[in-house]
């Protein structure tokens, strides 16, 4: 059996100001639990490393650096990027943690290479998932100080040139790391690690409502009603902005569970079976969600959005 191809994985999400502080209390590890991420192992935590350590809270590093350079901004705009960098996890498997750190190093140097050491405000290794790896956040302010990520990482052409000389830099250091297929050839849009756990944790609220559901008597009917309005209204607006973040993915998810013979043939020399099966639970739990929110009557799911609708506004005026 032939020994599975092992990439370097480069990954860019654009942020606006608002996720600063929740990003930070995840990649500094500034929670006591990770009920919604159940890969985290904090008694492994220890073992997690910084190679650029912030001085100050995020939204501080973030906010001195585009005042130090002048950047105008709107209220839209991206004002860092969170880059997730780490490798397949046959690659890490064996590895020393010196090589580990070895392997972290270069990719922080070459995005230092790319978008300028001072922008860098926070470089952080965690060893406590099941593969290590890397988050790393930048301001993407430019060379003559104006605030673009645009220009920074470009269009999805410019994006696979980023990956080009990423494999190029980390290949040189590690030479057993192969370039893996572009997505300008297969089309494919990566799908986040949260879009995966989340799926779990819509799935695992769903079934605490229909024991809710299930345990309604005679004896506490209204108690119980009340109840399961107050868990079904939040978890409805959840459930609907999940599956229209789904969308955008739909694609890679049908590429990825292709089912005609000539495809699926591509598909296993492209994606591990790992990868694979992953993708095909989140298709089948998120038919699950679908079925369950078209189980919802129409006029109830309507009344559902009006009172979560309701809620918000109450939460924005009664601060």
């Amino acid at each position: 059996m032939a020994e599975k191809a092992q990439h370097a994985i480069l990954r860019f999400s654009k942020q606006k100001a608002g996720p600063a502080g929740a990003l930070e209390a995840h990649h500094e590890r500034k929670k006591e639990q990770y009920a919604s991420n159940p890969d985290v192992n904090t008694s492994r935590s220890k073992d997690n490393f910084h190679i650029v350590q912030p001085a100050q809270s995020y939204r501080r590093e973030i906010n001195s650096r585009i005042k130090a350079a002048g950047c105008k901004t709107r209220k839209d705009s991206t004002v860092f990027v969170d880059t997730l960098i780490t490798a397949s996890p046959e690659f890490f498997a064996g590895r020393s943690k010196k090589e580990i750190r070895a392997y972290f190093a270069e990719a922080v140097a070459f995005m230092e290479r790319k978008v300028g050491k001072g922008n860098i405000f926070s470089a952080v290794v965690h060893m406590d998932e099941k593969t290590p790896h890397l988050h790393l956040c930048f301001t993407p302010i430019t060379e003559d100080g104006r605030l673009s990520a645009k220009e920074i990482l470009g269009n999805r052409a410019q994006l696979s040139k980023w990956q080009d000389e990423f494999h190029a830099h980390m290949s040189k250091a590690f030479p057993v790391l192969k370039r893996g297929e572009s997505a300008l050839v297969t089309k494919r849009k990566h799908i986040p690690t949260w879009l995966f756990k989340q799926s779990v944790d819509l799935i695992r609220q769903q079934r605490a409502i229909e024991r809710a559901v299930s345990e309604i008597g005679m004896m506490n009917a209204g108690k119980k009603r009340e109840e399961i309005l107050d868990m079904v209204g939040p978890y409805f607006a959840r459930l609907e902005a999940h599956l229209g973040q789904m969308k955008k993915y739909q694609a890679t998810i049908d590429y990825l569970t292709q089912e005609n013979k000539g495809l699926k043939e591509k598909v296993r020399d492209a994606t591990s079976i790992e990868k694979r099966l992953e993708v095909m639970r989140l298709k089948q739990e998120n038919e699950q969600l679908r079925r369950f929110v078209e189980s919802i009557p129409p006029e109830l799911r309507q009344s559902l959005r009006e009172k979560e609708r309701g809620n918000g506004y109450k939460r924005k005026y009664q601060r």
